[in-house]
């Protein structure tokens, strides 16, 4: 293993898996390991994987089937010469494994999401997992169902994913000059979720909610294709709700937040999750993905979609005296018990090792 080629493999990426993977990089090189990374070029604009170490690889994985740049990806990854492939996500996992086929090159993939759609889009996926389940050697998903589906399918070893979300920095402005600086009015609570603005991030039933919590303001930040449709109900239906945009400001924003509201419709391991329990804010969320077992009881859980019950969450919060402090502590304690960055470069070394022994087999 001490001189084993490492190959990370990732597809189109704006946040959480690419974070990930330079973790993954930067710790693996650090350790003295040879890693490159294989993934769009824009990913290594975004991530700057080579600052770390590792080589880079441009490889067109993008988020749809694109039968041209899919085979030249697989053309890219079998002439890669690694000892062990590390793909994240369905498609650049279910790529590398047809690129890998008829060779020995052990191969783990990371699933970083679930699917949230049906249709001719549904049908792809179920392909998708079936290609992933059979060929890797390892699977690793960010949730217990995403697991549970995988065994289902036949996957040959399933192994809980570690995904933490980097350290996070200080505040660097107090909670009143942060609400001042976003015109929040003195004494009106503030509900803080970070989501790009997408489908899968339940945005819809956020509004429904705020909608039925009015002395509150919503504060969503983000970014993504359904800011229009999103700013447009916003404005014709006078909602509590403000769209900040993307971030460099995030541990303020916690810091100042009375809450946190993850609307999901699902979720594996969310940094943004993450960062709110090291925050030590209370969290309203929805109970799916791998949400409920990280969150634990430093927050309330409550069904996707159900915009009663997130509403009658954040009133609680809010209303019942000592609940919102004593969900802020829990959350403090459940975020230091959270696993950070060189725990996940332990654990995908051990998953290395693991798959290198099994594909030299008992004879070599």
């Amino acid at each position: 293993m001490d001189d084993a080629r490492i190959l990370l493999v990732l597809g189109t990426s704006a946040g959480g898996v690419g974070r990930h993977v330079r973790t993954l990089a930067s710790g693996l090189v650090r350790r003295g390991h040879r890693v490159a990374v294989a993934g769009p070029r824009e990913t290594q604009e975004r991530f700057g994987f080579t600052e770390t170490g590792a080589a880079f690889l441009a490889v067109p994985i993008a988020d749809r089937p694109r039968p041209g740049g899919d085979l030249r990806a697989m053309a890219a990854l079998r002439g890669a010469g690694a000892d062990v492939v590390h793909a994240h996500g369905l498609r650049a996992g279910a790529l590398a494994a047809l690129a890998l086929t008829g060779r020995r090159t052990p191969l783990a993939v990371t699933l970083h999401n679930a699917l949230t759609a049906g249709g001719a889009v549904g049908a792809v996926y179920g392909v998708l997992e079936r290609i992933v389940a059979r060929r890797a050697g390892v699977v690793l998903p960010v949730s217990p169902d995403l697991g549970a589906r995988m065994t289902d399918l036949g996957a040959r070893r399933v192994v809980p994913a570690v995904v933490p979300a980097p350290p996070l920095p200080a505040a660097g402005r107090t909670p009143g000059e942060t609400r001042a600086a976003l015109d929040v009015p003195a004494g009106r609570p503030l509900l803080l979720t970070v989501a790009r603005l997408a489908q899968q991030k339940g945005l819809e039933t956020l509004l429904d909610a705020a909608a039925a919590v009015p002395d509150a303001l919503f504060a969503v930040a983000g970014e993504g294709p359904l800011r229009g449709p999103l700013a447009a109900r916003i404005a014709a239906e006078g909602l509590p709700v403000r769209l900040l945009g993307d971030r460099a400001d995030m541990p303020d924003l916690f810091a100042a937040a009375d809450a946190v509201v993850v609307p999901s419709r699902w979720e594996g391991q969310p940094l943004s999750l993450q960062e709110a329990l090291r925050a030590g804010r209370p969290v309203i969320a929805s109970a799916v993905g791998g949400i409920p077992g990280m969150l634990g009881e430093a927050g309330l859980l409550v069904p996707y979609g159900d915009v009663a019950a997130l509403a009658g969450a954040v009133r609680r919060v809010l209303g019942e005296p000592g609940l919102a402090a004593r969900l802020g502590k829990a959350a403090a304690r459940r975020g230091a018990e959270l696993p950070g960055e060189d725990d996940a470069v332990v654990a995908a070394l051990a998953v290395y090792r693991s798959i290198l022994g099994a594909a030299a087999g008992p004879g070599d």
